[in-house]
């Protein structure tokens, strides 16, 4: 113990926080490399964060054919000569290319970059010819031209330029040229006609192509764009190819079979436990494993993994599925580890036949832990634990007495780990007809290698797992898929535990797993986030090997981006203040038609009301107007969108606390002439609503960290994520709105219907606000 505590001291100290060092110093081989990396460093002066991260990248990226040249990169990276990871990861590949030569420094130090540096003066100029180059048809597209091709093609003049550097020159001079972006620029772009796309001919197919290929560069924006062009995984049947993967003398006759049933067509499964709702994380791993298949032409399975029959209800099931669906993917097939439970059963009995497996009598507190004690019953004879296994099979002994633990050690360096243990309770699907359940380690290789899963797609905590994968389907000399593991998906400010989600609820935090507030994905869809928005997201996160933790606002951004350009305009008063229009020429009230999209009325129209009655915001009229106030004012006239009218103050009436109760003011056309600063939104003859404004649930990026929240994650949650007020609405909403459907609410926000809503009574949740809230960025 004390000498991890000085391993994760030592790593801390090079810039990594207190969690990463911990995870890192659970793979061996990484960790090892890191140490050697510091060690070397160290002879060349102060590790500063900046090199403590290049020093990560090393030890992590580097390939075992050249870590005898480990001690060579660390130093360059310590002179501060490698200083990017561009040029860390060059370096590798010079390096791999190299392997059989001695290390020509020269030429290694000229394929680097070494000594080379690119100016934010070089960068100005190379950024300002580009656009220069393409002014007039940025000028036309504005903010819907793609900037892609452009930064590849003066990072290209500029090899070792900064990426980052880049593109905020390109950011800063763009907003010069065109200024802040308007209405039109979140307008889609319009669609390429035919004679565009029926253009033919050399050069314009290799402009496209060249076009292409540099916006993919960028970063992927959907799934099958993150599948095609970022995820390079191996060919079915290649197997073999891929770096740890284990040959054995049946390897290749064994991949044929393969082949032969699966027609060569790539084909993956997403495995959740269904013993709790899916959340943001999961839905990386949907989009990784369905998204993979969809691009490749394959298939995906939706298998449940219920091997923990005490935890498992109907419920989970069907609401893992319903989520899958709803964020667009349907399953080529549903199956369940438990459809495969008499294989596994004979499979554990010939890997006791083979000596490679032992029934054992240790509790899970003595096997707890990284370094227990071995087993004395390791070694015993292989008929006592076959006899054993089968007395544990018809129930003679009790839970806890007896494990069926596997002979092999993974990785991280644990020994054996259980393979079968005793559970004395009905299945959701077998009933009573097992009290023996197979373990994660030994069902997941197994029922992937039974499915012929070709590439078998998981997070990074799995990486440790991986030689027991191979090593038990290898040890049944069976078909063995190639496991790939990517980095976990995190957001800040919330928290995905089932176990604390459920605590949450207990204690009434929050009112059910699809409370808006949370982010599970039945509570995201409950908000009015768009399954498109969320693919989006996790296909901008991409597939490495990094853990991702990402703040909300990113997610929130990718929301606005679809609600934008799918959400209808309507208009809604969230803090109302009666306005009276003294000289309304109308006998009765005006119905008015207004389009759902202003900046495209031919996708459509609604009707609103139009009285002598209408109702602003408090938040857009003060008596005395402060500097820039450009709304209603005692003095200040403001217009009413889509009603075409000035209005002007004549009165204010109060209550007898001196609050206002209305502003009677009086109405003329608007026209060139009389044009006001502003125009707000309003309604008349309003529908009620319960509106709910939706917070962050805690106060800290990361609850459950004991250093920022010492009293547990319980004590972090935000007393004010949840205000719920009464708004008035346009009444054309209330016979348009349906549960989920999804408005902006004009100069306010998204906004969906939540199912509590009722034929008399309008419920509405805050999705996100219209843009990203200053304080939280």
């Amino acid at each position: 113990m004390t000498m991890e505590i000085e391993n994760i001291k030592l790593f801390q100290s090079i810039g990594l926080s207190e969690q990463k060092a911990t995870e890192t110093l659970k793979n061996k081989q990484v960790s090892n490399n890191l140490k050697l990396a510091i060690t070397e460093a160290n002879k060349y002066g102060i590790i500063t964060p900046e090199i403590g991260i290049l020093l990560y990248h090393l030890a992590s990226k580097i390939k075992n054919q050249i870590s005898d040249k480990l001690p060579f990169v660390a130093k360059y990276i310590a002179e501060k000569k490698l200083d990017t990871i561009q040029r860390v990861d060059v370096a590798l590949s010079f390096l791999l290319h190299h392997t059989k030569e001695a290390i020509d420094v020269s030429n290694f130090e000229e394929e680097c970059g070494i000594g080379i540096v690119v100016s934010p003066e070089e960068i100005e100029i190379e950024v300002e010819k580009a656009i220069n180059e393409h002014k007039s048809e940025i000028l036309q597209k504005r903010y819907q031209f793609n900037l892609g091709p452009l930064m590849q093609h003066v990072r290209n003049n500029l090899k070792w330029a900064d990426g980052k550097a880049v593109k905020n020159e390109f950011d800063v001079q763009v907003l010069v040229l065109l200024g802040p972006k308007v209405d039109s620029d979140f307008a889609p772009p319009p669609k390429p006609t035919k004679q565009a796309n029926a253009k033919k001919g050399g050069k314009d197919k290799a402009e496209q192509k060249h076009a292409v290929t540099a916006s993919e560069k960028v970063g992927a924006q959907t799934i099958s764009e993150l599948m095609k062009t970022k995820v390079h995984f191996h060919t079915p049947g290649e197997n073999y190819k891929t770096e740890g993967y284990i040959v054995t003398p049946n390897t290749h006759e064994l991949l044929q079979q393969h082949l032969k049933i699966t027609g060569g067509k790539v084909r993956t499964r997403f495995p959740p436990e269904p013993n709790g709702i899916l959340h943001i994380g999961h839905a990386k791993a949907i989009n990784i494993n369905f998204g993979y298949a969809a691009a490749h032409d394959g298939i995906c399975y939706l298998r449940y993994d219920d091997t923990n029959p005490e935890k498992e209800e109907e419920k989970f099931f069907i609401g893992i599925r319903e989520m899958v669906e709803w964020l667009g993917y349907k399953p080529a097939k549903i199956t369940h580890s438990s459809d495969y439970f008499q294989q596994l059963y004979e499979w554990a009995i010939k890997l006791i036949e083979k000596g490679l497996a032992y029934v054992c009598h240790q509790s899970s507190e003595e096997i707890k832990g990284f370094n227990p004690p071995p087993s004395p019953w390791r070694d015993r004879p292989i008929s006592e634990s076959l006899q054993l296994f089968q007395n544990m099979k018809n129930g003679l002994l009790e839970e806890g007495e007896a494990t069926l633990r596997m002979k092999v050690t993974l990785e991280e360096g644990k020994q054996d780990p259980v393979a079968y243990r005793i559970k004395y309770t009905p299945h959701h699907r077998t009933g009573d007809q097992w009290c023996i359940y197979p373990t994660y380690d030994f069902t997941h290789c197994l029922c992937d290698s039974i499915e012929h899963i070709t590439h078998s797609l998981c997070t990074k905590e799995f990486q440790s797992r991986r030689s027991s994968y191979y090593w038990l389907c290898n040890a049944l000399d069976i078909y063995c898929p190639v496991q790939w593991e990517y980095g976990r998906l995190n957001v800040s400010y919330t928290v995905v535990s089932k176990r604390k989600i459920a605590k949450l609820i207990e204690e009434g935090f929050v009112s059910d797993w699809d409370d808006p507030r949370l982010f599970t994905l039945t509570a995201l869809r409950r908000r009015g986030f768009p399954s498109e928005a969320i693919n989006n997201f996790c296909a901008q996160m991409g597939v490495t090997g990094a853990q991702a933790i990402v703040d909300p606002a990113v997610l929130e951004a990718c929301v606005r981006d679809v609600l934008n350009v799918t959400a209808t305009r309507h208009m809604a008063v969230l803090d109302p203040i009666k306005v009276t229009i003294s000289n309304f020429p109308h006998e009765n009230p005006v119905k008015l038609s207004v389009p759902d999209f202003p900046t495209e009325p031919e996708k459509g129209q609604h009707d609103i009301v139009f009285d002598e009655i209408v109702y602003i915001e408090a938040s857009d009229f003060q008596e005395k107007a402060t500097k820039d106030f450009r709304r209603l004012t005692s003095d200040q006239p403001v217009g009413l969108k889509h009603a075409g009218v000035v209005l002007t103050v004549k009165k204010i009436e109060r209550d007898d606390s001196g609050n206002i109760v209305n502003i009677i003011v009086t109405q003329e056309p608007a026209s060139e002439n009389n044009k006001p600063k502003a125009f707000i939104h309003w309604v008349s003859n309003p529908a009620l609503a319960s509106i709910r404004l939706y917070e962050r649930l805690f106060k800290h990026k990361n609850p459950e960290d004991s250093n920022e929240v010492p009293n547990g994650f319980l004590s972090d949650v935000n007393p004010n994520s949840k205000k719920e007020i009464v708004g008035y609405v346009d009444t054309s909403l209330a016979s348009l709105a349906k549960p989920l459907d999804k408005f902006q609410f004009e100069r306010i926000g998204f906004f969906s219907v939540d199912p509590d809503s009722t034929s008399g009574k309008l419920v509405f949740n805050r999705t996100v606000t219209l843009k990203e809230d200053s304080k939280k960025a």
